[in-house]
């Protein structure tokens, strides 16, 4: 007796696009779906003759609000790997934390320092199976025994490895200033303050970015973190309260109601405990 075939189920892998063909037959039977929000982020990497420099705003924003003022977007992924992230915050967190654990049981498991290279593979295979509806722009930077490099990753998956980059919605006023001042074989303070510079540039320039300047520099002796490097965009008022002296503000009508004749009294047993 022969024996049955059994269908085996492929299995599904990577994003489901039913949701995406379901919008866009609501969108030819003109529904209107809702709009894509604005997100905004300056974050820029450069190499020097030593190591690489890191540097990302600290602005958070949720469309035109602004929702958090000193946020972190320098993630660690390895003790000599660091990334940047630009796009949706929770997917920018989440994507490198989950490639920085990969990393750590890589280095469980052969007792060997996490290449660069291999972050860069995991990220963009990763990001390249969601075809870009994962929201993460990023900006890959380490040292490892082939020396210090620097990747772009962009949402869909691809990448490139230049020696100074920058993503987000600022990028472009970044990308000014690393095009025209970029040397090779700079010292590590001289390229801290070209990455602060270009930092600075998407601040004052770009609204979705603002706030600090964060700065991360890695070589092979470790990692230095200076958060908040720079405050380029300090408060300038007191923030301790207003104090207006009596009669500022012009008094139209005063009442005045007795609230005892609203009150009765009603006489009773009292309350159990």
């Amino acid at each position: 007796m022969a024996p049955m075939a059994h269908e085996e189920q492929e299995e599904q892998r990577g994003f489901s696009f039913e949701l995406c063909r379901r919008n866009e037959y609501l969108g030819k039977q003109g529904v209107k779906l809702p709009g894509f929000l604005k997100t905004g982020t300056t974050i820029v990497g450069a190499v020097f003759k030593d190591g690489v420099v890191l540097g990302a705003d600290t602005r958070a924003t949720n469309g035109a609000i602004v929702a958090d003022k000193n946020c972190e977007k320098i993630h660690y992924m390895a003790p000599n790997i660091y990334c940047c992230g630009a796009g949706t915050a929770a997917d920018t967190a989440f994507v490198t934390e989950m490639v920085g654990g990969q990393l750590a049981l890589h280095r469980q498991a052969t007792g060997r320092q996490s290449r660069v290279v291999s972050a860069l593979t995991i990220l963009k295979q990763h990001l390249f199976s969601y075809q870009g509806h994962i929201s993460a722009a990023l900006v890959l930077g380490g040292v490892d025994v082939t020396g210090p490099q620097l990747y772009t990753i962009y949402p869909h998956g691809s990448t490139d490895r230049l020696p100074f980059g920058s993503m987000g919605s600022g990028s472009l006023a970044a990308m000014a200033i690393l095009e025209s001042q970029y040397k090779e074989n700079m010292a590590k303070e001289e390229a801290v303050a070209l990455v602060a510079a270009a930092i600075r540039a998407g601040i004052f320039n770009d609204l979705g970015s603002g706030s600090n300047v964060d700065i991360n520099v890695i070589t092979k002796e470790g990692v230095e973190v200076r958060r908040n490097y720079e405050k380029p965009t300090p408060r300038t008022y007191r923030a301790t309260g207003y104090k207006f002296p009596p009669g500022t503000t012009k008094v139209l009508t005063t009442k005045v109601q007795d609230l005892r004749r609203l009150v009765s009294v009603v006489e009773g047993d009292s309350m159990e405990e």
